[in-house]
């Protein structure tokens, strides 16, 4: 759970600068969002070539696999309207920011339902959940943290002190998915992987490449979906099973 731990103490301490310092110029803001974006990218497709494996024609074939389960995956989010819901509840939170008011009584609350929300929905929670707890792949958590530590810095001038707390919903959510995936899918996609971790490495290539196109909605090159996205890491280690002999 490093990557959660990270993450959750990067928003108290965006927290904390966002009370002491003043507000980061658009350019700092600008240099810093390349900067993940950069990361994004790196680390995405780092995760690609540190799980594919075997012979070129094999390395192929997990590209293949992996592609294969990035569309059905997208299918079957759409299906079940995944990045609509998101954009829902993400719309109230940015609701709640344009109603807010000085000296409105209840803008502690606000703060920390506004943060909540934006930091659990976005897909790098998921994501990046899934990737430490069956590989101590931490990274993506990393970006997370750094992306959700500087919105607190803006925020907490907003709202306040409340939106700190948002820590809590977050490494709730993030340390359960991360241990689901450690205790659970982990020991299953071992025990049943045709070659040694094949179906490890299948769902964190897939999770390398969406790792990497978040680089490029951080860059706003491409608006993608992720959210629909996200049961192709369901998809990757079955189509393994199904397809690798």
């Amino acid at each position: 759970m490093l990557g959660t731990f990270i993450n959750a103490g990067a928003i108290v301490l965006g927290g904390i600068l966002g009370l002491i310092i003043k507000p980061l110029s658009a350019k700092q803001q600008g240099y810093l969002k390349n900067v993940l974006g950069v990361s994004a990218v790196f680390f995405g497709l780092k995760l690609v070539w540190e799980s594919f494996n075997g012979t070129f024609l094999q390395i192929c074939g997990q590209f293949g696999i992996v592609t294969l389960a990035m569309i059905l995956g997208n299918l079957t989010g759409k299906l079940l309207h995944l990045q609509k819901t998101s954009n829902r509840l993400g719309q109230y939170a940015r609701t709640q920011i344009t109603l807010l008011r000085p000296g409105v009584m209840n803008r502690f609350n606000d703060g920390f339902t506004v943060c909540a929300l934006l930091f659990c929905l976005a897909p790098l929670a998921w994501l990046g959940s899934v990737n430490d707890g069956l590989s101590g792949y931490y990274y993506p958590l990393i970006v997370k943290g750094a992306m959700d530590g500087l919105a607190c810095m803006t925020f907490v001038t907003m709202f306040g002190p409340g939106v700190m707390l948002a820590a809590l919903p977050v490494m709730a959510l993030q340390g359960t998915i991360t241990l689901l995936c450690t205790n659970y899918a982990l020991p299953y996609l071992d025990a049943h992987s045709v070659v040694e971790h094949g179906l490890v490495n299948s769902v964190n290539a897939t999770g390398g490449m969406l790792l990497s196109c978040i680089g490029l909605l951080i860059f706003e090159l491409k608006k993608i979906p992720i959210t629909d996205y996200l049961p192709s890491l369901i998809y990757a280690p079955l189509l393994t099973w199904l397809l690798v002999k």
